[in-house]
């Protein structure tokens, strides 16, 4: 007589363990294999006959012809039943865990049973984990398994969200001091910017070439839990402001004041982290820098030089080069300023010009003889020498910095002019020359000094901006800039440090950048040619995008060009398909299948795990090492590539609806592993783009994550992450050229 076996149609862990029981005793003792029958689930019925069995341990004990009594199906069929039946799987572990070893692996009717109920949480059960193994190993068994894993498809109940965080501790950012000063026993990084000139809006290239590189930097150094304080201001002082107040009929302050505003307007919405952005025209600039000057003065380092300048009878002034005009000697452009002309290009005289004219009142200004203070810088070369060819390979100076440097010492030497004939800059400290300022590029760099002391005065901690600039021993010193400001970094400022015979913190590392030309020629705010820093703002493109777009074509080793074409391209081909397609992907099959829980998971149920986790710590290893070297063109493409990895990861396990239903042990570990791999590209791009890392860390309701030395599993099982949202846009590509005839220049309007 001929049998038939209906299969449990239901898609709960009983209904499996009912059909791995019914499954391996039918392979064992049967030749019929269990079904899933349209109209009747779970029974063993006889052809042609009124018998029939509705209880699975029942058909088993019948296909074995084994009713002999176990201890087994007191437990199996009380306690262990009930958990499975009413879903909860704590109590019928428990109940499992109970249960003594079995003493065999013979294909008894208790031994089935038994298999059968504890065959989904094999690997919770330690009394039995090796006795299943072994059992499992057997032909009928295996076949048996493989039957009702193909009959039944699991119904996944997954957790609800209630909003619980579950992220593992100690590797956060750490909370900044109220006051950053220097600690002990940790890394303390002092982050200068070259200070943007206060009297016009910064362009790209300015924004690239010293605060938005430098930005980068603390960023990253803060994301890695150094101790960093950045400090920036505007550069306020000198020929340039007067004769920009000129213009604007305003005066050098009223000046002052205005670009400072625009200057931290553009800064802010570029997202440019300092700590603290003041200025050189503050009571400290004027407080230190006559100190170092007087320093200077009595350690015998200044020397009086007496030369021929041009002086306006009319206003009775001496002119600084730019105060006056005149016909170029080399090309008869009559507009030539006294330093430079604009027509041809070549450095002047002022004495130079042909019909030389007066700035202020346009009169004709004679040749008068002027004293001034200079720095003997000579006198200085050997200890600055000694010091610049220990520093630059200490703290590995960029390329550029190094070969500019070095041609300054190769030529020798000579004394340099401190002084001016100006009102608007910092007084000089002695009665002889009371109608003088300082030389602003002398000047300007001890900005750097009296901004840090203006950060602490602000905090009422006013000598503590010592800990930072008189402590070399604990404190190193990175600086950023474009390479024309690199000669008054390395050979002025130094000389000046070490003349004054002060224990200074001097430069450690620097990062000069080459020029950022726009298109196919040079940004110009006169001709309105190029983006300049409120142009950005108004395309409507996130700051995010113009930061990234900045960063990877950054001019660290040539001149490097801005293209409407390459942006445009770099938005939709790397930001949004690369990094805005792994996040948005994962998040949403999370949100939609375990309701934004990360669920309970083992990461080496992951086909070729240790590969990818290799992949992934060798390309962070990269980055942490392009980013020490401040080479962060190359730290961005790392990052994104870590992006790309994951992109892959979710493509190898072929992450979707049917691995969730037929491998949920596999798509559980997809999920909780790629959640973290989010995580961590938040934090490898944050220093790039810090609005997109406080976007995903809201996505992932989670704080911000340092920079790890190893990729870590933070995000644990339980965690409730945020909504989904989108990280980036498509930009219609019809814009380009919307945007070069906008920024092209004034002829082509």
């Amino acid at each position: 007589m001929s049998l038939e076996i209906a299969a449990d149609k239901g898609k709960t862990v009983l209904a499996l363990a009912n059909n791995v029981k019914l499954a391996v005793a039918a392979a064992a003792f049967a030749a019929a294999e269990p079904e899933i029958s349209e109209f009747s689930s779970l029974k063993l019925t006889l052809k042609n006959s009124s018998f029939e069995l509705l209880e699975p341990n029942a058909i088993v004990k019948y296909l074995a012809l084994d009713f002999a009594a176990s201890p087994v199906y007191a437990v199996e069929e009380s306690s262990v039943y009930a958990a499975l039946k009413s879903g909860q799987k704590e109590k019928a572990v428990s109940a499992l865990q109970e249960i003594k070893t079995p003493e065999n692996v013979d294909l008894s009717a208790a031994n089935i049973v038994l298999f059968g109920a504890s065959y989904t949480y094999a690997a919770e059960l330690p009394n039995l984990a090796s006795w299943i193994k072994e059992f499992a190993s057997k032909p009928e068994v295996a076949k048996g398994v493989e039957v009702a894993q193909k009959l039944t498809v699991l119904e996944r109940t997954m957790p609800k969200g209630t909003g619980e965080t579950h992220v593992k501790s100690g590797f956060l950012v750490k909370k900044t001091d109220e006051s950053i000063l220097p600690k002990e026993n940790e890394r303390n990084i002092l982050i200068t910017s070259a200070l943007p000139y206060v009297n016009n809006v910064p362009h790209l290239g300015n924004i690239i070439g010293s605060v938005l590189s430098a930005d980068i930097y603390a960023r990253y150094a803060k994301n890695r839990n150094y101790n960093a304080l950045f400090v920036c201001g505007t550069d306020e002082y000198g020929t340039a402001t007067e004769t920009k107040a000129l213009e604007e009929k305003v005066t050098p302050q009223q000046l002052c004041d205005k670009y400072h505003k625009v200057h931290k307007e553009v800064y802010d919405w570029f997202g440019i982290g300092f700590d603290y952005f003041g200025r050189t025209t503050t009571p400290l600039q004027t407080e230190i820098a006559q100190d170092i000057f007087m320093k200077l003065h009595d350690n015998g380092y200044l020397e009086e030089k007496t030369t021929e300048q041009l002086y306006c009878e009319v206003h009775n002034a001496f002119l600084a080069d730019r105060f006056v005009e005149g016909t170029c000697p080399k090309c008869a452009y009559e507009d030539a300023r006294g330093d430079q002309c604009d027509k041809c290009g070549n450095l002047l005289n002022p004495l130079e010009l042909i019909n030389p004219r007066c700035k202020l009142d346009n009169a004709k200004p004679v040749p008068k003889n002027s004293t001034h203070v200079y720095l003997k810088l000579n006198d200085l070369e050997p200890e600055l020498k000694e010091w610049v060819l220990k520093a630059s390979e200490e703290g590995n100076w960029s390329k550029n910095s190094k070969t500019i440097t070095n041609s300054w010492l190769k030529q020798g030497l000579e004394p340099r002019g401190i002084t001016r004939d100006l009102v608007w800059g910092t007084p000089v400290p002695l009665e002889k020359f009371k109608d003088k300022v300082l030389y602003v590029w002398f000047d300007a760099t001890i900005g750097y000094v009296s901004i840090t002391a203006n950060y602490f005065k602000e905090r009422g901690i006013t000598d503590a901006w010592t800990k930072w600039w008189k402590n070399p021993e604990n404190v190193d010193l990175y600086q950023f800039m474009g390479k024309d400001n690199v000669p008054f970094h390395t050979v002025v400022f130094p000389a000046t440090q070490i003349g004054t015979r002060y224990d200074w913190t001097k430069l450690h590392h620097l990062n000069t950048t080459e020029y950022l030309q726009y298109e196919d020629g040079k940004f110009s705010k006169s001709r309105g040619v190029g983006v300049f820093g409120n142009n950005a703002k108004d395309t409507g493109i996130s700051s995010s995008v113009w930061r990234y777009y900045l960063a990877s074509v950054r001019p660290e080793t040539s001149d490097s060009h801005f293209s409407w074409k390459e942006f445009v391209t770099k938005n939709n081909s790397e930001l949004l398909a690369n990094l805005g397609n792994f996040v948005n992907r994962l998040v949403k099959f999370a949100i939609a299948k375990y309701n934004g829980v990360v669920p309970q998971y083992v990461a080496s149920n992951i086909p070729a795990y240790e590969s990818f986790e290799q992949d992934v710590n060798a390309l962070l290893k990269s980055y942490i090492e392009a980013m020490e070297a401040v080479n962060l063109r190359k730290g961005l493409e790392i990052a994104m590539a870590i992006s790309s990895r994951g992109n892959q990861f979710l493509q190898d396990n072929k992450l979707d609806n049917s691995l969730f239903t037929n491998s949920p042990d596999v798509s559980d570990a997809v999920v909780g592993v790629g959640l973290n791999l989010i995580y961590l590209v938040s934090a490898v791009i944050s220093p790039f783009m810090p609005e997109t890392r406080d976007q995903i860390s809201e996505i992932l309701n989670a704080p911000a994550l340092s920079i790890t030395d190893k990729f870590e599993l933070v995000l644990e099982p339980g965690h409730n992450i945020g909504k989904a949202q989108y990280l980036f846009k498509r930009i219609d590509e019809k814009k380009i050229d919307e945007w070069k005839a906008l920024y092209g220049g004034k002829q082509q309007k």
